[in-house]
């Protein structure tokens, strides 16, 4: 359901999304802050969503981008799924820790009450391979800042949410092969719907505390002020309330913005390629090849494809699977 649509009116500040290069007001901030006035507007009568903070993107270094990521992951054996993992085989129940807000990836369903999603139908998909029952699947809340933690602890024993393969990330936690390919771009607040990036004004970027955005947006637009939110979904608040006029985060999930709120428009993509994959404990590459196991079976008989039509089919046409890059060991 889309939120009633409330802006703050707009600084004039410019905004260049062909380059990625966002500078802030040149207006008198009220105090020796340079951003107090923009974050002032920005606020306005609206409560920040929970967690959410402002930060200038120079406040800390960026990390360094990645040359080339290593997507490699063990292959499928000849195992069962209780011999590959009998403790999960046991309990009866896979544990899978999703998102319950982004929409077309892992949502909750406001007419069913039910998980509805790419990523929620993945799970579902993982769960008949081990159990004959697409429904053996436990669903947990996890945090986009909590991923690494929740496989960790144990408390889930998959994370399907939207989880991009890094180097930094593999030194603890192993991954499965791509299941989704996406693009990091643009969107903005567009009340005609017809938004160019030379239309584009005010330089708020809305995006997710620790995702690869948000280093992008650190190296390639210093000047720029960020709206860091715990969770993407967020941003379509703060968007609607005036707290930010730009999300920048991977295509997939824009998509989703896009859908809950026609009004706003996705001006570019392709600023960087990511790959999401199901995170595992570091102490579990039997999951791996089961996880695997599945994706290379709903690669045969079609039913990668039809997920991916019935879910991001309208907003972005002609996906396909990634294609897996099998290693004989684990190299982490």
């Amino acid at each position: 359901m889309t939120l009633p649509i409330r802006r703050a009116t707009r600084a004039l500040c410019t905004l260049a999304v062909s380059g990625l290069v966002l500078s802030g007001c040149s207006q008198p901030s009220l105090v020796d802050d340079p951003y107090s006035r923009v974050i002032d507007q920005a606020t306005g009568s609206f409560p920040l969503p929970s967690g959410a903070v402002y930060d200038a993107a120079d406040s800390r270094p960026p990390q360094p981008p990645e040359t080339e990521t290593d997507l490699s992951t063990l292959a499928p054996d000849s195992e069962t799924p209780e011999e590959r993992i009998p403790e999960i085989h046991k309990r009866g129940r896979i544990i899978v820790g999703v998102d319950q807000s982004l929409n077309l990836l892992s949502f909750r369903d406001s007419s069913s009450g039910e998980l509805a999603g790419f990523e929620v139908s993945l799970a579902q998909e993982i769960a008949r391979d081990i159990f004959g029952n697409p429904d053996a699947v436990e669903f947990r809340y996890v945090d986009s800042t909590e991923r690494t933690k929740a496989l960790e602890s144990g408390t889930v024993d998959i994370v399907l949410r939207t989880m991009t393969v890094t180097a930094k990330r593999r030194e603890k936690v192993l991954f499965s092969a791509p299941y989704l390919h996406s693009r990091a771009g643009v969107l903005v607040s567009s009340p005609g719907g017809d938004t160019k990036p030379s239309d584009v004004k005010d330089g708020r970027i809305c995006v997710s505390k620790s995702s690869t955005t948000e280093e992008l947006i650190r190296r390639n637009s210093p000047d720029s002020m960020l709206l860091l939110v715990g969770n993407w979904s967020d941003c379509l608040v703060a968007i609607q309330n005036g707290q930010a006029e730009v999300v920048v985060a991977d295509d997939t999930i824009l998509a989703g913005i896009n859908d809950q709120d026609p009004s706003t428009a996705i001006v570019q993509r392709g600023l960087s390629e990511e790959n999401y994959a199901a995170g595992i404990a570091k102490d579990n590459p039997g999951l791996v090849r089961q996880v695997n196991d599945t994706l290379e079976r709903i690669r045969t008989d079609g039913t990668w494809q039809a997920l991916y039509d019935t879910w991001f089919g309208p907003f972005l046409p002609e996906g396909e699977q990634p294609v897996p890059t099998y290693a004989e060991s684990e190299a982490n």
